[in-house]
């Protein structure tokens, strides 16, 4: 496939190829043991991917579509050698991808004719969507964007806290009010603030509890429904944040947050600290929301951009 051909960018590569690095060596490690002594891809073979790919938190449902698509190309080709499984594997991932997450996305770019953008953010605490949120402010004010952050997670003090450090360390502004607020409020002086100041993006930061559904898709619903007064067509991306170093608990808050708000997109965190960077691939592919960032260091500049091609490179070489 042609992308294998594609020059990467150099430092942004070796970034995530160092992130990466713990998930690549568990899972080749795995991969090795699974095709010893084989020279031919066959059934014996298929199950012991199988196995891999599941423990590898790549998720029941895509490892059975990924050994689906091997097993067709082993009736087809009649050999496949074990040596080309490698291969293979970047090929069907790569392709499984290209499903939910459309182009070779290199920067952090929002559309022109949303003035100003709204970015609602979404996930449980601990997660880092606070740390996201101001890499993200830090990447847009990098490109000349005028950036408003919105502290609409009243419930903890420290969450309104954190993202006044980040505010202060990007320099952008910050809308917030005292802990126990509406959320509702903090969004629509945010969103008044943002338009009386000509911004280009606004982030708005909600709160990260699950433990009772219903409550929270009132809450997130209330947001929207308030922003809109301001913006007609706000927010127009919901960014789920995860935690990839959760593995399959990552897995069950897409559950969960999926079917409280409408997700446009996900943000999955702390790669660099985990062998289980296989779940970006699970998730992308079960719920069918394109993967916009990855975190894969504690760096400012450690946040990507989701690049399909670069982190297929980046796990299976």
């Amino acid at each position: 496939m042609s992308f294998f051909k594609k020059i990467f960018s150099s430092e942004k590569k070796e970034t995530l190829d160092k992130g990466l690095e713990k998930s690549k060596t568990s899972f080749l490690s795995k991969l090795g043991k699974a095709v010893a002594g084989k020279s031919k891809v066959d059934d014996e073979v298929l199950d012991n991917l199988e196995e891999v790919l599941v423990t590898s938190d790549v998720g029941v449902n895509t490892t059975l579509k990924v050994i689906e698509r091997i097993e067709e190309r082993v009736s087809k080709d009649k050999y496949l050698g074990t040596d080309e499984l490698n291969l293979i594997l970047r090929e069907e991932i790569a392709g499984l991808l290209s499903e939910t997450n459309s182009g070779e996305e290199k920067e952090f770019t929002i559309p022109e004719d949303k003035k100003p953008y709204v970015l609602m953010v979404v996930g449980v605490n601990g997660v880092g969507k606070t740390t996201t949120i101001g890499k993200l402010a830090y990447q847009f004010k990098k490109q000349g964007k005028k950036v408003v952050l919105g502290a609409a997670d009243t419930f903890r003090a420290a969450a309104i806290d954190q993202l006044q450090i980040w505010a202060d360390r990007v320099e952008v502004p910050i809308v917030k009010q005292s802990m126990g607020s509406d959320p509702a409020s903090v969004a629509f002086d945010t969103l008044k603030s943002a338009v009386s100041q000509d911004a280009d993006v606004v982030i708005i930061d909600t709160a990260g509890r699950l433990h009772n559904k219903v409550n929270l898709m009132n809450e997130l619903t209330k947001v929207k429904r308030v922003m809109q007064k301001v913006v007609d067509d706000a927010p127009h991306d919901v960014l789920l944040v995860l935690d990839g170093s959760t593995g399959q608990n990552a897995f069950e808050q897409a559950k969960q947050f999926t079917k409280a708000t409408e997700v446009t997109s996900l943000a999955v965190t702390k790669l660099d600290g985990t062998a289980k960077g296989g779940v970006v691939i699970g998730i992308s592919d079960e719920f069918q929301i394109p993967v916009k960032y990855i975190g894969v260091g504690e760096g400012i500049e450690d946040l990507q951009v989701f690049n399909k091609y670069e982190f297929v490179d980046s796990f299976f070489k």
